[in-house]
């Protein structure tokens, strides 16, 4: 039985990988086919490089990521700490709504966002796909700052003002830093989403708005190309490293909750 599960799971495993490692490989083919391998170079990374309209979506989808994130972080930050330190009317209500971004599928949001948009006159350009990030981007942060807060020891800030220290100085001195890795973790999290984000954006970018997927998106109605596996690959490694960045914080931020404990 032990063997089955085994063997089940490698099975798995090569039917969800395998297909994103021949999008890696087929990304160096010196020929057009996606599918038939003519041999190696480095030609499709090297046009990449050349296509400015693939540069300008680039720079707006760093543009909305990286101000999402900002105000994503701000404002998930200070959420998660009203939530676990303060009792407040609706506190519970606003605990369950947190979730219903995570758990909505992506193109019920994205509707709903853009109907939103209409109704309140809201043109569709940067500023409204940096709103829609941000949506989703508060939920993720903030439960990620909460596991950090959870188990706190409460009683270093407590010292801290004994000593003198206002609550301004109490935060910056010693609570920011203790949750930092979490901020960091949560920070580098919604960054990562707000890259690879096509449904939301789709709906809510105007036009000559367009973000990197959702230009790899209009690539695609030309045909597939190793100059998309190109792309793929990149936003592929671009997800790898923000993730093994937030695992790595996150695995501080453990390594620090024990040694408290």
């Amino acid at each position: 039985m032990k063997r089955i599960l085994e063997v089940n799971i490698g099975l798995v495993y090569l039917f969800l990988y395998v297909p994103i490692l021949a999008v890696v490989v087929f990304s160096f083919n010196s020929g057009d086919q996606i599918s038939v391998w003519e041999g190696f170079t480095f030609g499709w990374y090297a046009k990449l490089f050349e296509d400015a309209a693939l540069w300008r979506a680039c720079r707006n989808s760093l543009l909305v990521a990286g101000v999402a994130t900002v105000i994503a972080t701000g404002i998930g930050t200070t959420t998660a700490l009203a939530i676990e330190r303060y009792r407040f009317r609706f506190r519970t209500a606003l605990t369950r709504c947190l979730y219903l971004p995570i758990i909505i599928p992506d193109i019920v949001l994205a509707i709903a966002l853009l109907i939103f948009y209409v109704q309140t006159s809201i043109p569709v350009g940067l500023i409204s796909v940096i709103i829609a990030h941000c949506v989703f981007n508060i939920a993720y942060v903030t439960i990620v700052v909460r596991a950090r807060l959870q188990g706190y020891d409460n009683t270093l800030e407590e010292a801290a003002r004994d000593l003198g220290a206002n609550e301004w100085q109490t935060f910056w001195r010693i609570t920011f830093p203790l949750i930092a890795p979490g901020i960091i973790g949560g920070a580098l999290l919604a960054f990562t989403l707000s890259i690879d984000d096509f449904v939301v954006t789709f709906f809510t970018a105007g036009v000559g708005y367009t973000t990197l997927s959702v230009h790899i998106y209009s690539l695609l109605k030309f045909g597939i190309t190793p100059k998309i596996n190109a792309i793929s690959t990149m936003l592929l490694a671009n997800s790898i490293v923000f993730i093994l960045l937030f695992l790595w914080f996150q695995g501080g931020t453990t390594a620090s909750q024990r040694q408290e404990a």
